[in-house]
């Protein structure tokens, strides 16, 4: 038998039991980061658990959606849970995305529980250095 000491863990989990999994009309929200990183916007998304695929990403003009389903694992008829604390359901987060990512180049890795996306930075908005001329034919005007 399992004992918690955490008052808050026990909180946690009522109000998970409470609002219920996701579904694929209400998702729950995921755990995200983004960052750049060089000619890349990075954005990782937290999905322990989930198959990759269980995991759908679309692009819609500059609307990034990531949804996700984490399915209860298979168990013997025999199995009696003492302990159930991780959620499961549907998960969903969605992204505006500037429009200086090209986002026709996105690459999309999963490993150890976290999607990886890279979106390249277009090449229109990377600084580049403007050239100035040398003003040799200069003119005076007279009046």
């Amino acid at each position: 038998m399992l004992m918690r000491t955490d008052p808050f863990r026990e909180l946690d989990r009522l109000a998970q039991q409470l609002t219920g999994p996701g579904t694929w009309s209400k998702p729950s929200a995921m755990a995200m980061d983004a960052y750049r990183e060089g000619d890349d916007y990075v954005v990782a998304f937290d999905l322990p658990g989930v198959t990759a695929d269980a995991i759908d990403v679309d692009v819609e003009r500059n609307m990034l959606t990531v949804k996700a389903e984490r399915r209860p694992a298979a168990r013997a008829d025999d199995v009696q849970m003492e302990l159930s604390e991780r959620p499961l359901g549907v998960f969903s987060r969605q992204i505006v995305l500037a429009d200086t990512l090209d986002t026709e180049r996105i690459q999309a890795d999963y490993d150890a529980g976290v999607l990886t996306l890279r979106i390249p930075i277009a090449e229109r908005a990377k600084p580049r250095k403007i050239s100035i001329g040398a003003g040799s034919d200069r003119k005076e005007i007279s009046g």
